[in-house]
């Protein structure tokens, strides 16, 4: 099991990986043609409205509410049961996401209020960031029909399909940017239709893989079926519990809105890099065990429920905690690597960096979050993971108010960073409740090795830092080279990085046999 666990999560973080690169070639391309000012801080909240509703209720309560139950739909019923249910889900769906586009559309000047009421004191931002908002959010509803779509090829093992999905935003987003741009009156709105287009795009692609499983939806509506009313009520607590990163990105965007103008997008780049090793294995695996554990719970099988999360737990300390540290340490290398070009000057790179930082800081939590969160959504559990979130949510406020408001106050540099490091935090205090919860209802255990595997992987990234304060050197030097000279000692310091953390694991006793799984009983 733990094979074809690997093997899934192998798949979707391959996919990933395509799509977070493409993702950075997007990110260049914008950084070099509209650089860290006013065009990208009002894009980038026009972008996040949709976004921020996308995570949270398609890509968020929507999934983790639909993938359990038509896990046990697959696993206990028929075919014909399972087609019925995706055409009742879709119908509902689709009637839900055309009435909150039309009010999104209509309501566009209130949302931009909300999210970034900095913007209200800069007439010429708010207006482009309200024009903007009109043309993406479209965006929600389109995005949010392709998480259904992947919902259902992920229950049926079809991970790639989805995870390359993303691939095809950057793509047109890119060809937005590049071709779109200079032939509108206003060039910045050339982004907005990309978003537009993009949504669509994603859609389409999916639909002929659900046509090959005989289940593409003949939408209905189905208020009366009893797997959507389930649906429905998982969704309600799910909303809240499944966004609370989300949330507290939010905050961090409402409380940048009132800082110095490229607050907004310096966070957003520090936090793209951020998403890269998150989006490449912790998002991938939380999408691979989901399924996996939902069959385990419908199944009545606890030891194999418990074991799937071991073994998550396991790859999560030995892949993401050098990750952390690597981020930690190349924070500004990395940034000026990829984005130190055009429009895109010193002074930005040295903000992100400082914010990258911070957010690297919480990657491991992060993660955390990712692994232990569906170990409640796989059991059809949706209210613990809110009243968890509550609590992380009131946290990052909190912090934001301790941390970031002084920063500012007091005139220190970057006092956005103050902003991510309360996000990496709080995302700590959330992992460690849900962690606590698992435990005390007896959900998960630790199986026996956890000591030697932390002490050895505790003892590589304690060389492998080292080894990169040591010789990544000054920022200063890296703004001074070249691209390609840029490129080719990040490659060099990563690879010596990777080679230095695996050399030192290896040698303190570390083997792949001790991320297999093990299953310690049925009972529970």
């Amino acid at each position: 099991m733990s094979r074809a666990l690997f093997k899934a999560t192998s798949l979707v973080g391959g996919m990933t990986l395509i799509s977070r690169i493409t993702g950075f070639a997007r990110d260049m391309v914008l950084a070099r043609y509209f650089g860290a000012g006013m065009v990208m801080d009002a894009f980038f909240v026009a972008f996040k409205i949709p976004n921020f509703m996308r995570r949270t209720f398609g890509e968020g309560a929507f999934s983790l509410a639909f993938v359990p139950v038509i896990s046990e739909y697959k696993t206990t019923r028929e075919h014909e049961e399972v087609r019925e249910l995706t055409d009742r889900v879709a119908g509902s769906l689709g009637l839900v996401l055309v009435g909150i586009t039309l009010v999104g559309v209509i309501a566009a000047p209130v949302l931009v209020w909300i999210f970034a009421p900095g913007f209200s004191v800069h007439a010429s931002k708010y207006a482009l960031t309200v024009a903007m908002v009109r043309v993406t959010f479209p965006y929600l509803m389109f995005i949010s029909l392709t998480a259904f779509a992947g919902g259902i090829l992920n229950t049926y093992g079809k991970f790639g399909v989805p995870a390359f999905t993303p691939v095809l935003l950057n793509v047109v987003m890119i060809a937005a940017a590049i071709w779109l741009a200079p032939h509108l009156s206003n060039p910045a709105m050339a982004l907005a239709w990309g978003v537009f287009g993009a949504g669509l795009v994603q859609l389409l692609f999916q639909l002929p893989f659900l046509l090959r499983i005989r289940l593409l939806p003949r939408p209905k509506l189905g208020a009366g079926h009893e797997a959507v009313r389930r649906i429905m009520r998982l969704m309600l607590p799910a909303l809240f519990g499944s966004s609370v990163s989300q949330i507290n990105m939010v905050v961090d965007t409402l409380i940048a809105s009132f800082l110095a103008t490229g607050s907004v997008s310096w966070l957003y780049y520090s936090d793209r890099l951020m998403e890269f090793p998150l989006g490449v294995f912790s998002i991938a695996l939380g999408t691979v065990i989901l399924p996996h554990m939902a069959q385990h719970y419908a199944a009545k099988s606890a030891a194999g429920f418990a074991a799937t999360l071991d073994w998550a737990l396991r790859l999560t300390m030995v892949v993401v905690v050098p990750a952390a540290v690597g981020l930690f340490f190349m924070a500004g290398p990395l940034l000026v690597t990829l984005f130190h070009y055009g429009a895109f000057n010193t002074h930005d790179a040295r903000m992100a960096t400082a914010s990258l930082t911070a957010y690297a800081f919480g990657l491991l939590g992060f993660t955390l979050v990712k692994v232990f969160a569906p170990g409640f959504y796989a059991r059809q559990d949706t209210r613990t993971p809110v009243r968890i979130g509550v609590i992380a949510v009131l946290a990052n406020i909190l912090l934001n108010f301790v941390i970031t408001v002084p920063w500012a106050m007091h005139g220190w540099t970057a006092p956005h960073a103050g902003l991510a490091l309360s996000t990496s935090l709080a995302a700590f205090i959330n992992a460690w409740f849900l962690y606590r919860e698992l435990r005390k209802r007896g959900i998960y255990a630790p199986t026996p090795g956890w000591r030697p595997l932390l002490w050895r992987v505790t003892g590589a990234n304690l060389v492998m830092g080292v080894i990169l304060w040591w010789g990544v050197g000054k920022l200063d030097v890296w703004v001074g080279r070249d691209a390609l000279h840029r490129g080719l000692w990040l490659a060099f310091w990563m690879v010596t990085a990777m080679l230095a953390y695996f050399a030192v694991l290896f040698l303190a006793g570390f083997r792949v046999r001790h991320l297999r799984m093990h299953k310690t009983g049925d009972a529970g």
